[in-house]
């Protein structure tokens, strides 16, 4: 089958603002959207632009918005579109650097700004392995520990957009991640962190989060599971 892409296209070097490019290619049903990509950039246009990396859905590096909506262009399925039109565009509230690669720089800086990492000042086991869990205790954190950091839920989010010095729900979650880890110890200075007026008080549950997860992770409930923790609530 044939599909068309409209593709968005943006040069800072050359070009005075974006513009949409037209492309025709041949697909079968279960080819992927990165496929279609990789058609257009290896046998039509060599300069086009777009992240990708282990496409299997794991690092997140495909993320963009596709027919509007953000998804992973190697999770997506032909047959999965409705249209026989396929427009591909950026992730909004980042800045473009070409075509559909934006600037990731802001989004890790939100996330590393939430201290993604087990803090913990006690000795290690005796035994030199890692800090075990009981079976509930690692339940607890499975959702969020899916997120790949692809940046889809940040930017669909609405507050984003309208102020990217929000954390963002990807930083959200992954505070979430450590803040109801039984074995992490720096759980006041994360609240200090979400507790500022950056932080996740800045959601407005537009659960677009939710809908655009490529890993089903339930991110406005994490959101608010968090904002109930700042309230004085259990992590445990």
């Amino acid at each position: 089958m044939q599909l068309q892409l409209r593709v968005f296209r943006y040069d800072p070097e050359k070009d005075r603002r974006p513009h949409m490019d037209h492309f025709v290619v041949d697909v079968d049903p279960g080819d992927r959207v990165l496929d279609a990509l990789e058609q257009v950039r290896d046998l039509q246009d060599g300069t086009l632009a777009y992240r990708r990396s282990c496409a299997h859905a794991v690092c997140g590096s495909c993320a963009m918005r596709i027919n509007g909506q953000n998804a992973l262009a190697c999770k997506t399925l032909v047959k999965d579109i409705k249209k026989p039109r396929v427009t591909l565009q950026p992730l909004m509230g980042l800045e473009v650097i070409k075509d559909l690669v934006v600037d990731m720089d802001p989004f890790f800086e939100n996330y590393e700004a939430i201290m993604p990492y087990l803090a913990n000042d006690d000795p290690l086991p005796e035994d030199g392995k890692e800090r075990l869990q009981f079976p509930p205790d690692r339940e607890r954190i499975d959702d969020t520990t899916k997120c790949i950091l692809c940046g889809a839920c940040t930017t669909a989010c609405p507050s984003y957009w309208a102020s990217d010095d929000y954390l963002g729900p990807a930083a959200i979650v992954n505070a979430h991640r450590f803040l109801f880890d039984n074995r992490d110890q720096a759980t006041h200075e994360r609240i200090r962190i979400l507790n500022q007026e950056t932080g996740v008080w800045r959601c407005r549950t537009a659960f677009n989060c939710t809908e655009v997860c490529p890993r089903s992770i339930h991110v406005t409930r994490a959101i608010a599971e968090v904002k109930k923790a700042l309230q004085g609530g259990k992590l445990i």
